[in-house]
């Protein structure tokens, strides 16, 4: 796998490099073709927290996790097992979707299978509103997220509260 590493704010030193190879390279293992994946690994600083993003597209889904910790080498290594994790978790619902993408040889090794199903299933009116009273909204029934129908757009909008306490919106093509 190729790794296109860049520092947000943050010299990236060769020993990082090395490092970062190293722990995101053992991704490899699960791929058909490593050599035509590219990983997108991105290192910032917030307040004393060393930040790792890390962002792995194919053409069938995209892997991302993101991983803050005072010591960026634990970062780095925390990084690394979430997205092994999430690749073992899912093992089964991607193979079935993705067999040309991945490749699962994990004969001795434990996984964790992912039993999760759909537990609940809400409708909801959306009003027409603007990303403001949105947020208001999303504040007083106090969830990270919130369905609207923008009033400025009139796309059907996903207001979200991002790590860092700002918002984002997702909207409808």
């Amino acid at each position: 796998m190729r790794i296109d590493i860049r520092g947000d704010k943050v010299k990236v030193t060769d020993a990082i490099k090395s490092y970062v190879n190293e722990k995101i390279g053992r991704l490899d293992r699960y791929f058909e073709n490593p050599v035509e994946m590219k990983a997108y690994v991105v290192i910032r600083v917030r307040n004393k927290d060393e930040i790792i993003e890390v962002t792995v597209p194919s053409s069938k889904f995209t892997l991302r996790a993101e991983v803050s910790d005072s010591d960026l080498y634990a970062a780095i290594d925390k990084v690394s097992d979430k997205l092994e994790r999430q690749i073992r978790k899912n093992k089964t619902r991607l193979r079935k979707q993705f067999k040309e993408v991945l490749r699962f040889e994990m004969e001795n090794e434990e996984v964790e299978e992912n039993e999760s199903i759909i537990v609940k299933r809400k409708q909801v009116e959306l009003r027409p509103m603007s990303e403001e009273e949105a947020i208001l909204q999303m504040e007083l029934v106090d969830h990270d997220f919130y369905l609207f129908k923008n009033s400025e757009t009139d796309k059907i909008s996903v207001l979200y509260k991002r790590n860092d306490d700002s918002y984002g919106i997702i909207e409808e093509n």
